[in-house]
């Protein structure tokens, strides 16, 4: 018997994967350079806290049992450090985990989410996923959320608004009193995730809001181990929202997520304050350094709230030819061409010696003839 029917749904046929930077290894390989900076994939470049090692050790001793399915432990200092209660905390496997959790919790069908055209791919991944329709508004003339023109988009079938703050690639962000009136127009049935992936970099921002002092029932508020404090590889985050919301997203979660060498890791790192002001301080130097040299080019760029920043060249070719004549150099930048700003790039804020390495092969690739031809 034929049925002539396909293996999978048509929003899963129809979903872009993912495509990463460059890693190391394959710049290697293509370019042999004498040396390489890794600056696409917005890592803090410092590493982690000399405290993570001990502690993985230590919880290598259990590794052989199943996790604290609650991640019991790290809720706790989690709701020490902000003054919450554990009860309106989940934590699990990075941001974009989360957002899965999300998307498979709250959506039913025809329901729709409002978000920025250019702004972090993990939401169009998941919301592609679950067959949720997604209003891209466009960001406005200075790379910011259009939090007017997102309220205009509200509709009977919108569900949720994403907001990534930092917002990933261009560095902006919504303000105290932008966030206050989105607060005033959005129905309270409609879920505000404020991602804040990269607060660590923006809190200390004057006009940044305190989500946590003002949080409705209805927003959610999502944090990482990724950036701040250096643990991209072990994926941890956690969400903080109002207790109902967190038990709802409880009932739908991957049962054992994050692992135990991640939770043990994040409570490490979550302790060691000194390393967070020096990795925070190395970034906003390396910011203001980045700053001064492209105001000398005339380059235009988007003043960050987290830790890189996103430049526009005169159109796309120039973009592609600048990054990959600085892959040859062994300067490993992201194009941004996937987050819907082909004609941008974004850098992250590394090392000393790899913020010179950048500068010195910038200078070179971006003042050549082949470059000012583009």
């Amino acid at each position: 018997m034929s049925r002539n029917k396909s293996l999978v749904p048509h929003n899963i046929e129809e979903l872009k994967a993912y495509v990463p930077g460059k890693t190391i290894a394959e710049v290697k390989e293509l370019y042999q350079p004498e040396r390489i900076s890794k600056l696409a994939s917005n890592e803090n470049r410092l590493g982690r806290s000399n405290n993570v090692d001990a502690a993985i050790n230590e919880a290598l001793k259990i590794v052989h049992d199943y996790p604290d399915p609650a991640a019991r432990a790290l809720r706790s200092d989690i709701a020490s450090r902000y003054g919450i209660s554990e009860d309106r905390i989940m934590c699990g496997a990075g941001s974009e985990s989360l957002l899965a959790g999300l998307c498979r919790t709250f959506f039913l069908n025809k329901e729709n989410l409002i978000t920025a055209d250019a702004t972090f791919i993990g939401i169009f991944v998941q919301a592609k996923i679950r067959g949720i329709k997604v209003k891209r508004i466009p960001l406005t003339n200075d790379f910011k959320f259009d939090i007017k023109g997102m309220v205009n988009a509200l509709g009977e079938q919108t569900k949720m608004i994403y907001i990534a703050n930092p917002n990933n690639p261009t560095g902006t962000y919504i303000t105290k009193k932008e966030y206050q009136w989105l607060l005033e127009q959005v129905p309270e049935d409609v879920l505000i995730v404020m991602d804040e992936a990269y607060y660590e970099y923006a809190h200390t921002v004057d006009d940044y809001p305190d989500v946590l002092e003002n949080q409705p029932k209805n927003v959610i508020v999502l944090r990482t181990f990724s950036k701040g404090y250096g643990l991209a590889g072990f994926r941890v985050g956690y969400a903080i929202a109002d207790p109902e919301i967190i038990t709802y997203l409880m009932k739908t979660r991957l049962a054992f997520e994050p692992g135990t060498l991640g939770q043990a890791a994040a409570r490490a790192a979550f302790g060691d304050e000194e390393f967070l002001t020096t990795s925070t301080k190395l970034v906003e130097d390396g910011k203001q350094d980045l700053y001064r040299l492209f105001d000398e080019h005339g380059i235009r760029y988007a003043r960050s709230a987290a830790n890189f920043v996103m430049i526009e060249m005169p159109d796309d070719g120039t973009a592609e030819h600048v990054t990959q004549e600085m892959l040859k150099k062994g300067v490993i930048l992201r194009r941004i061409q996937a987050f819907g700003l082909p004609k941008c790039i974004r850098i992250t804020v590394g090392l000393r010696e790899e913020m010179d390495h950048f500068k010195k092969a910038f200078n070179e690739v971006y003042l050549s003839k082949d470059t000012l031809k583009n």
